[in-house]
């Protein structure tokens, strides 16, 4: 079987530039083996440009949803419109949802009101979620808990939380993704974190433009870097880099399970 990795989180109009187009980005991305990217909604406004990425590009899916800290003069997701766009061809999963008690201050109960929203048409639709929490993971869990999410479960995606509160999420039936942010020197307890997730409860993502791994910190993150961050951690863990890789795809085709894998992609 050949290497094959999936970014199971990016932002992929956001990376592209003038000069290196998503087709570009998705070239330099499969020469590191990875095949597969999930681009994700951060509201409706661009949510044209998501769905589009995904449309003509047979590794690529998209999903629906609006960022917690996403506020202001952005439409508001209703339960139906959530419902009509994630009935699109390949979009396969609801979000990016969640609570941030980080960028958001004050009366946040438009946030967790959201945030039940998605949950709902998750459900519905019978979709995962993905899921965004900063300074806010009791909040979160028990949110999920209270809407009743492990019905389709989902990731916590970029996770730098604690033991706990990953283990209260895997209970839920929910995966757990790492980003570049697990490969920093000043992530040790996420390190931690990161050798005790069960191989087949672990995504890899980059979450691009975002949190480039060692070695291009500081830089403009892309797909193809995701390779770094699986390596970095199956070197932690002290798999091999081959196992991790496969797993951690096939972990992505069972959580979402709509997504059709590019032929011969790892066979």
């Amino acid at each position: 079987m050949s290497l094959s990795l999936v970014d199971s989180h990016c932002h992929l109009p956001l990376v592209a530039t003038p000069e290196r187009n998503i087709d570009s980005l998705l070239i330099d991305a499969a020469e590191k083996h990875v095949d597969h990217v999930l681009c994700v909604a951060v509201d409706l406004e661009t949510l044209p440009g998501v769905l589009d990425s995904a449309a003509v590009r047979p590794g690529v899916f998209a999903s629906v949803g609006v960022h917690p800290n996403t506020e202001g003069t952005h439409e508001e997701p209703s339960l139906e419109r959530l419902l009509t766009e994630a009935a699109r061809p390949k979009v396969v999963a609801i979000g990016e949802t969640g609570l941030d008690y980080y960028h958001s201050e004050g009366d946040l109960s438009w946030q967790h009101a959201r945030f039940r929203t998605h949950i709902r048409a998750a459900r519905e639709c019978g979709k995962p979620l993905i899921i965004h929490t900063r300074d806010s993971a009791s909040d979160v869990i028990r949110v999920l808990r209270e809407e009743q999410a492990q019905e389709v479960g989902g990731v916590m995606h970029c996770f730098v939380e604690d033991w706990d509160t990953a283990s209260a999420a895997m209970d839920l039936g929910f995966f757990i993704s790492f980003s570049g942010i697990v490969t920093f020197k000043s992530a040790r307890s996420l390190q931690e974190v990161a050798r005790r997730v069960p191989l087949e409860r672990l995504l890899v993502e980059t979450d691009a433009p975002w949190l480039a791994p060692v070695p291009f910190r500081g830089k403009q993150n892309e797909p193809a870097f995701v390779w770094h961050t699986a390596r970095f951690l199956a070197d932690l863990r002290e798999d091999s880099f081959e196992s991790l890789a496969t797993t951690t795809t096939e972990n992505f085709f069972r959580l979402f399970r709509t997504a059709q894998r590019v032929a011969g992609a790892g066979a």
